[in-house]
């Protein structure tokens, strides 16, 4: 059997607070360069953020997220065009405004947390776009999504909720071609539920979109052996080759290059007699 290489997404958050990179990209300069990095290690996506969404994390305004993540999306844009032109960017932000403004300046593709839930005009608006849409899971929000979530039965309840999401996109007139659906690990999730999902990862196939999986330096790796967020890597390859085999098609990773050997090394394995 031969496999496809699931696209990886490598992440850059211009933010001074977000879980595992918070402050290191946080002026433009850094994270323009720290996006060409993840390009030269293989990214085929470059995931640009402004505002954090880790447990806890407070709201901000969207002037003050639109000012980080516009300058560092026109410079990508124009140093794509001319070396990596099968590269793409995608926006990652729950606000309709910001998604509006940063595919005008060059963002390929909206990657919403709150799946388009986060303020009333965010499928319209979408659909107006026709850009690709990642929608994702969550529970609450990033100030208390972590305060006791519950669940009777995870896959379950997250396949409903994706359902009704991809029927309310249907009426706009977005359709699964556009949608790539994320479970959401960690975002409302206890420690059993994340472990649930990526065991019944292939489940999800069920609604005809590709799915993303993000659970790169994740707090249920940290759960399992104590390890710090920067101390992840290998449970964060360990969940990558896992998902890619459960039927990931797209990885939001931090660590692009060495998430890319493990895959080459692993698909060279499954592909051999």
């Amino acid at each position: 059997m031969i496999f496809k290489r699931p696209r990886v997404m490598g992440i850059v958050n211009v933010t001074p607070d977000s879980f595992s990179d918070g402050g290191n990209f946080y002026s433009h300069d850094l994270a323009i360069k720290q996006s060409l990095k993840l390009l030269d290690d293989g990214a085929d996506i470059i995931d640009i953020g402004g505002e954090s969404t880790r447990p806890g994390a407070s709201e901000i305004s969207t002037d003050e997220e639109i000012s980080r993540v516009l300058p560092v999306i026109a410079a990508l844009r124009d140093i794509i065009k001319g070396s990596y032109d099968e590269a793409s960017i995608s926006i990652d932000t729950r606000k309709s405004i910001v998604a509006n403004a940063a595919v005008n300046a060059g963002a390929d593709i909206w990657n919403d947390v709150s799946g388009l839930t986060f303020d009333d005009s965010s499928v319209d608006v979408a659909a107006d776009l026709e850009c690709p849409l990642i929608i994702m899971h969550s529970k609450g929000l990033p100030i208390n999504m972590q305060n006791n979530p519950n669940y009777e039965d995870v896959v379950r309840e997250i396949k409903n909720w994706f359902h009704k999401r991809i029927e309310a996109f249907e009426k706009k007139g977005i359709y699964h071609n556009k949608v790539t659906i994320d479970p959401g690990l960690g975002f409302g999730k206890r420690q059993i539920d994340n472990l649930s999902i990526l065991k019944n990862l292939n489940s999800f196939k069920d609604l005809g979109c590709p799915i993303l999986v993000g659970a790169s330096r994740k707090s249920f790796i940290g759960n399992i052996d104590a390890s710090k967020s920067e101390d992840r890597l290998g449970g964060s390859i360990a969940s990558a080759l896992w998902s890619i085999n459960k039927g990931a098609e797209i990885l939001r990773v931090h660590d692009v290059k060495e998430t890319i050997q493990a895959i080459r090394v692993w698909t060279q394995i499954a592909s051999s007699n």
